[in-house]
């Protein structure tokens, strides 16, 4: 997963059910046409197809491809490496390790959200 660091540089994900791709190329710093071919290089990432086969991506595709993005751009995997370190033995897409970073990607989110929300005295 992307490192804490990292997660600095890419602008926070809003709190929408669905992103066209040019919102997750934004959010993510990856191009269209690159998104588009890790869709066939990745089984993990499956974005919605709706009229006139519009990719609409949700939250998790976006986490994915951070996660994707991390591992060939800041770690220096390949597509294959990066294929192979998101799927383990079992088939599962995400190790427990990235689980948790997301989960803390998730709670610093969220209270930075109560942060805001929360009158100041």
């Amino acid at each position: 997963m992307l490192e804490p660091t990292h997660n600095n540089e890419l602008p926070a994900i809003p709190g929408k059910r669905y992103f066209t791709i040019g919102e997750v190329s934004e959010l993510c710093a990856v191009k269209p046409h690159v998104l588009r071919y890790w869709e066939q290089e990745f089984p993990q990432l499956k974005p919605v197809k709706r009229r006139g086969n519009r990719r609409y991506y949700q939250r998790d595709d976006v986490l994915t491809i951070r996660q994707i993005r991390g591992l060939l751009y800041d770690q220096g995997y390949t597509i294959g490496g990066a294929r192979q370190r998101m799927t383990d033995e079992n088939g599962r897409t995400l190790a427990s390790t990235d689980l948790m970073a997301v989960i803390k990607e998730t709670i610093k989110e969220l209270e930075d959200v109560l942060k805001v929300l929360t009158p100041s005295k």
